[in-house]
């Protein structure tokens, strides 16, 4: 084992978790205020749900002995056989164990991503039930796929070094498919939703940025340079991003400060599958590019009336298919030996694998989530009622205001 691999791993662990109560401060700052406890009490709640579950059946499903290149088997359900003894198929430097919890930081992340979805309107027991069955019928196979030995989608060649069609692309289009069965806000499109906290989504988009170092960076699972490349582009694609979103708004009326953070996040989403194997010009080009994309995407959604609370499509979603495709158009074997050249360099192969894997992956992830959320509707049911969403979620689910006193 090298002990240097060690410390880094386990700061970028430490790091990754950070992510997952920031995104409920990034989201919770967006919402009206009497939902602000509600949105960061589901983002972080998911950590709790997401660790048990991982421990329980989650990593054996997504990293265990690989079935038919579909799914892990159970043989490592409750961590049996995961231990400090390095697993070379994953990290050959550091311990099973911490590869485990590593990979259990971007299970939680996941879920916690499309809460931004349906905010404000949906009964947390639902939540609860939704994130676990989501975790295991979704995230868990295509984690499987793309990541683990003998993963289907991995050996076809498929490129993710951090998450971009595992994390951003199976969080918004679930996104888009819960927004289409959950209904619609008390006077959506009507009255203004004005965000309650606009400091609020500054300090989680910054802690964000923060964390995505460690996300995409501890990716390599080791000090080397690849983990050094995946920091640099990672800070540089986030600042394209932002400066993008203000550049574009700014045509339109003022560039504000939602806006800047909204880029940031949105560069960091399309650099986290390419972090490993593009450069740093490479990574302005992504970023500035993601922002283009997720801008318009917002302005498609607010025209065709889609109530998908806070843009969990067009951010993460269609920032994580740009991502996933420019990794195919960027890639080089010069960043990085283990990965492959991309389409600037020759390799048209490499491009396509890029594009069934983010086809296959909207595909399976939207229509799993329609059959779960739909379940989920016409058994417990997923909205709160009109009175309760009146009232506000911190209230009428949580008996508790974020804004008390007089």
């Amino acid at each position: 084992m090298n002990y240097a691999d060690i410390v880094w791993v386990l700061i970028s662990t430490a790091l990754v978790m950070l992510m997952t109560p920031a995104v409920g401060l990034f989201y919770g700052g967006m919402v009206r205020r009497k939902n602000l406890l509600s949105t960061i009490t589901m983002s972080a709640l998911t950590l709790g749900l997401i660790s048990i579950e991982w421990v329980l059946i989650g990593y054996s499903m997504a990293f265990g002995p690989d079935k038919f290149g579909l799914i892990g088997s159970f043989e490592w359900a409750g961590l049996k056989n995961v231990g400090y003894k390095p697993n070379p198929d994953y990290a050959a430097t550091i311990p099973h164990l911490l590869f485990m919890a590593f990979q259990m930081m971007f299970a939680a992340i996941t879920p916690a991503l499309i809460v931004g979805a349906y905010v404000e309107r949906i009964k947390f027991s639902s939540y609860i039930l939704f994130t676990l069955l989501w975790s295991i019928f979704v995230y868990n196979p295509v984690a499987h796929w793309v990541w683990a030995k003998g993963g289907w989608l991995k050996n076809l060649g498929a490129l993710d070094f951090a998450g971009g069609t595992v994390v951003h692309i199976t969080a918004g289009s679930s996104a888009l498919a819960l927004s289409l069965v959950l209904r619609k806000r008390k006077d959506f499109g009507k009255v203004q939703m004005e965000p309650n906290n606009i400091p609020l989504t500054l300090v989680g988009a910054f802690l964000l940025w923060f964390g995505w170092f460690g996300f995409n960076g501890g990716s390599s699972l080791a000090a080397n340079e690849i983990g050094v490349n995946a920091f640099v582009v990672t800070n540089i694609a986030a600042a394209s991003a932002a400066v993008s979103w203000m550049i574009i708004s700014w045509l339109y009326k003022k560039p504000s400060a939602i806006g800047i953070a909204t880029g940031a996040v949105v560069g960091l989403v399309a650099i986290t599958p390419a972090s490993g194997y593009v450069n740093s010009l490479s990574a302005i080009v992504i970023g500035a590019v993601a922002s283009i994309i997720s801008f318009y995407c917002i302005r498609l959604r607010e025209r065709l009336e889609l109530d998908e609370t806070l843009d969990v499509w067009a951010c993460h979603g269609m920032g994580g298919t740009w991502g996933a495709l420019a990794t195919g158009i960027f890639a080089s074997k010069a960043v990085n030996p283990a990965g492959n050249d991309g389409l600037l360099l020759g390799n048209y192969k490499l491009f396509f694998v890029q594009l069934i894997s983010v086809l296959v992956v909207w595909a399976f992830s939207f229509i799993v989530t329609i059959i779960t959320s739909k379940v989920i509707d016409r058994t417990v049911g997923l909205a709160v009622t009109y009175e309760e969403e009146t009232v506000g979620l911190d209230i009428s689910q949580h008996g508790e205001e974020a804004y008390g006193g007089i």
